[in-house]
């Protein structure tokens, strides 16, 4: 009878971090960031049915990079979660904080199981707040932990050199704009230094924007907006979204 092959636990899950780390690694870069009105999601998706960034509840936003059908079973379990809580107790229960540690979780005994492989996903999870100083951004990676971000955070690809990028550029009361051009220029920043243009087309962007009259925060910026926030000279854009650009809202 052979001897069965030791693997030492600290060896065991090395290898199970590398694992999900390089899985998440070939999946596009996205961003998060805190402007002036709220935050918002940036990302290079040419996909328009299989979306990055997702509404959870109200003024809770999630977006992920990795294996969408891993993280797509995520965000569904999130989106129960926020529904049976709020119906439960009271909507103003649903946080992000709240829903961060489920997550954690989740991912922790995902990760830590030795009968099936880690999630190969990164997640964040964000919450609007009636001020600036209210906002709330977790990055949860694939092992579970939570890291608190502020100001700005990315996840995915070329995660590590985007992230420089943009601390080094991004500051508070960003307009909108701003921080979307700010967002396509990290992303545009290959790993050997150079830059790449990235269409409209292929750019999923959305928002929490606390300054919408509706109870729920989240909406997608697509079409003429987008193009136009894009090509704005200045920070000073129209507030007044066109009647079509409200057809996109989720």
């Amino acid at each position: 009878m052979s001897t069965p092959f030791y693997v030492s636990p600290q060896q065991a899950m090395a290898d199970r971090a590398e694992y999900a780390r390089k899985g998440i690694a070939r999946g596009r870069s996205l961003v998060v960031l805190q402007y002036a009105d709220g935050i918002v999601f940036v990302g290079e998706n040419p996909s328009r049915a299989l979306h990055k960034f997702s509404e959870i509840y109200d003024r809770i936003g999630f977006a992920a990079a990795g294996k969408y059908n891993e993280y797509e079973n995520l965000r569904i379990g999130g989106v129960r979660y926020a529904d049976l809580r709020g119906y439960t107790y009271d909507r103003d229960d649903v946080t992000a904080r709240g829903l961060a540690n489920v997550y954690a979780q989740t991912l922790g005994t995902i990760f830590s199981s030795a009968g099936e492989k880690p999630y190969e996903v990164e997640l964040v999870v964000a919450e609007v707040g009636a001020e600036p100083e209210g906002d709330q951004i977790y990055r949860l990676p694939h092992d579970g932990s939570i890291v608190d971000e502020h100001g700005s955070v990315a996840v995915g690809g070329n995660a590590e050199q985007i992230s420089s990028f943009l601390d080094q550029r991004h500051r508070d009361g960003m307009s909108l704009a701003e921080a979307l051009k700010l967002a396509v220029q990290a992303l545009s920043r290959d790993t050997n230094g150079t830059e790449r243009e990235i269409p409209a087309e292929r750019l999923e962007v959305a928002v929490l924007d606390r300054t919408r009259p509706q109870q729920r925060k989240f909406k997608r910026i697509v079409g003429r907006q987008l193009v136009r926030l894009l090509g704005a000279d200045d920070a000073a854009v129209a507030k007044t979204d066109d009647p079509s650009d409200e057809a996109a809202e989720e």
